[in-house]
């Protein structure tokens, strides 16, 4: 909604120089690398992240004048987990499809030390929390640098999960805490939702009647976190998310927002103080967002298998590669090339501890072996090679290093590496690396295999994710 504004306020005659100082004050995140994989042809890919957190841009607590109107608990509540996971894509012919990411879904996860799987959610706090006080064993005190550092690998980790998730590349993003819901709102001057039925949920604050109406920014933000007493729960709050979204957007474009300095001012403010945006952003991609703003968008929501509880825990089971089909078709792009079934055994796959935890290699080596790879040396890092935990194969062996790195949890890259030898594939692995217990080995390789001690699987029916929203309206939800 940010990008969209400050792309409209380009197209009001009042000139670039205009929207570049409205966007002088907005805080950008450098966590998109210049070597990560990106779109091509022209298409987009945009993650939008909103995070259920009670503190600011500077790891701040939120003043109490906001937090008592969210009915979020207290400043300590929510931590950092991304609740709100929305990639939306952009295509050549300007059709928009935006995928909802259930806050659950279940996804294997590298970077902090004792995970190997997360719900998709905690890959930001746990990153965060990990980055923080590893720059605190190092010596750094600076609560403003440990808060940025700590954000900027949240971010980083937040971005690989999505993208090992959907198998396409993320272009840009756009970050928003709970209080940018609240103030977005409270500068529209409320937003229209309708309910198919009536509500009430004390833990959110929820409390509606059936049909169309107009929620202030306190009503809103309950409506766009209600989960108890709804029939889908978290599946239907996504839901409420994608009807939030068109709402917006429709009243921006109704009320002239786009045209009107003044109320594209008060909207800016709200970006300020509340939005992080990926670095990267131009004039060209403001124009064509500007151009977008009265577009048909559609809002899907990725599959869930089934429910189900591992270690005490509400997770959603997916299918990776139903996940990743689906959203090439929507897309309009093709499928990564599909790994081979089974361990190529002429594959030589070589370990390196690249950290100080001895015997690190070999462990990852032996659990390569237990799978069926081809083992080869296991070593200590040489000078000139990677410093932290990753993969590099060479010529021809491009399916058994994605194997691999589904295997471990490990980015495999999507080019040869010309210093890895043909045939070989060579994981590096980092201090903060765990290698996956058995039964992780078992959970990354089928769905429906055996189950962890501590899990207990639903015998529900396939979760219901509902039809795509029509985001050209206000369309009607739980």
């Amino acid at each position: 909604m940010t990008l969209v504004s400050a792309a409209a306020l380009t197209l009001t005659g009042a000139g670039w120089w205009v929207a570049r100082s409205a966007f002088g004050g907005i805080t950008v995140s450098q966590a998109l690398q210049s070597d990560d994989p990106r779109s091509t042809g022209g298409a987009m890919n945009i993650l939008l992240i909103g995070l259920d957190s009670r503190k600011d841009q500077d790891g701040n607590d939120l003043p109490w004048a906001i937090l008592k109107h969210l009915h979020a608990g207290d400043s300590d509540a929510g931590g950092y987990n991304t609740n709100t996971l929305i990639l939306v894509h952009v295509g050549t012919d300007d059709k928009v499809v935006a995928f909802s990411i259930p806050r659950d879904d279940y996804v294997p996860f590298t970077g902090v030390p004792g995970y190997r799987h997360i719900k998709i959610k905690e890959a930001y706090g746990l990153t965060k929390a990990y980055t923080e006080q590893k720059l605190m064993d190092q010596g750094v005190s600076d609560r403003r640098q440990l808060e940025t550092r700590g954000r900027e690998a949240a971010r980083a980790a937040t971005l690989r999960a999505v993208r090992n998730l959907t198998g396409v590349p993320i272009d840009y993003f756009a970050e928003i805490n709970l209080a940018g819901f609240y103030d977005l709102t409270q500068s529209l001057g409320g937003v229209e939702v309708c309910l198919k039925h009536a509500v009430y949920d004390p833990y959110s604050g929820a409390d509606f009647p059936a049909g169309r109406q107009t929620l202030d920014a306190e009503q809103a933000l309950a409506f766009v976190r209600q989960r108890h007493g709804l029939d889908n729960g978290d599946l239907d709050r996504t839901h409420r998310q994608q009807a939030f979204l068109a709402s917006v957007m429709r009243q921006l474009q109704d009320s002239g927002t786009f045209t009107d300095l003044g109320k594209l001012k008060s909207l800016m403010a709200v970006a300020r103080k509340d939005v992080v945006l990926s670095a990267g952003w131009d004039e060209n991609q403001f124009r064509r967002m500007g151009a977008l703003a009265g577009a048909h968008v559609e809002y899907r929501t990725l599959p869930v298998l089934r429910y189900d509880t591992i270690d005490g825990q509400d997770v959603n089971i997916v299918d990776p590669a139903a996940i990743k089909a689906e959203v090439a078709a929507a897309f309009g792009t093709a499928l990564p090339t599909p790994a081979s079934a089974a361990p190529n055994r002429s594959t030589i796959v070589d370990v390196v501890n690249v950290g100080s935890i001895s015997g690190l290699a070999g462990e990852v080596s032996r659990t390569l072996k237990r799978s069926g790879y081809t083992t080869g040396q296991v070593r200590d890092r040489i000078t000139g090679e990677p410093r932290a935990t990753t993969i590099a194969y060479g010529a021809g062996a491009d399916a058994d290093a994605r194997n691999v790195g589904i295997l471990l949890g490990i980015d495999a890259p999507d080019r040869p590496d010309p210093h890895v030898d043909p045939g070989h594939v060579a994981v590096f692995v980092d201090s903060d690396y765990s290698a996956p217990a058995h039964d992780d080995i078992t959970m990354a390789s089928t769905v429906s295999g055996p189950h962890h001690p501590s899990r207990t699987t639903t015998t529900e029916p396939t979760p219901d994710r509902g039809a795509p929203i029509d985001g050209g309206g206000v369309p009607c939800v739980n």
